[in-house]
């Protein structure tokens, strides 16, 4: 089996018509593996706001009580999950959706106190993708972990979990080929916002240290780097354009690209 493809795609991925969903399916039918990772953090707060549930946040990340985790997994591992499942089949695609949960495929703790059940990754059992992968399929992932650390006795199977780290975690375990983050800007910014075409690890850890990479691009680096570790090359690119993602994975020069 060669080398997967990971792919981090906003919760804004929707629909048979997007570019990237497109892309992917193109791809896979040209024998290139994927596993994606989706996000849906907007969603989730437009759901909680129709049930009634105060969102609050701290230092940017989402507090996840009881009320709220139960919304964020019906969300996430439901509506956006099959959202982006059914579009991909219906572009002649193979996919299939799961979460962290399934297979204790993520297993994780609790990250910080503050922000109630929310996960940080402790371990990676990548069982699940690689039988998915190897029947030809792509794995389709929520960012919903299996709280398997430190757990009490009353308290939920499941923890809410940045997708950003958690798409360099899963691309470190499986030593996948190429990590690309899809976003809604042309990549890495310098101080004078001209695009930095090519970073290495030092220089992209410089870029967090400085404070010159600020809010949402933060766990996209974090998770690039981790992903170099394994010796993946990462990449975060303008996901809104048509044929995006195929020139990022045929060509390597689009959007910022990380390398080991």
């Amino acid at each position: 089996m060669s080398r997967p493809i990971v792919v981090k795609i906003g919760g804004a991925t929707f629909g048979k018509h997007d570019p990237i969903l497109e892309d992917i399916v193109t791809l896979q039918k040209r024998g290139v593996s994927f596993v994606v990772i989706h996000g849906g953090g907007n969603l989730v707060t437009e759901w909680l706001t129709k049930q009634g549930i105060k969102t609050s946040f701290v230092r940017g990340e989402r507090v996840t009580d009881k009320p709220a985790l139960d919304m964020v997994t019906a969300v996430l591992g439901g509506l956006v999950n099959k959202q982006i499942v059914g579009a991909i089949n219906t572009l002649g695609g193979k996919a299939v959706g799961i979460s962290g949960v399934d297979g204790a495929m993520i297993q994780s703790s609790i990250s910080n106190g503050e922000l109630g059940y929310v996960g940080v990754v402790k371990k990676v059992e990548p069982a699940v993708l690689t039988v998915l992968l190897k029947a030809g399929f792509i794995p389709v992932i929520s960012p919903i972990s299996y709280y398997a650390f430190d757990r009490p006795a009353d308290a939920p199977f499941m923890l809410n979990i940045n997708g950003d780290p958690l798409a360099g975690e899963i691309a470190a375990a499986l030593k996948a080929q190429k990590l690309i983050f899809l976003t809604d800007v042309a990549g890495i910014l310098d101080k004078s916002g001209k695009l930095m075409s090519k970073l290495n690890k030092t220089q992209a850890k410089e870029l967090i240290d400085s404070g010159v990479a600020s809010g949402g691009m933060i766990p996209k680096i974090a998770g690039c780097l981790k992903a170099l570790e394994a010796g993946t090359t990462a990449c975060i690119i303008d996901g809104r354009q048509a044929g995006a993602l195929i020139k990022a994975i045929e060509n390597n020069n689009t959007g910022t690209v990380i390398q080991p």
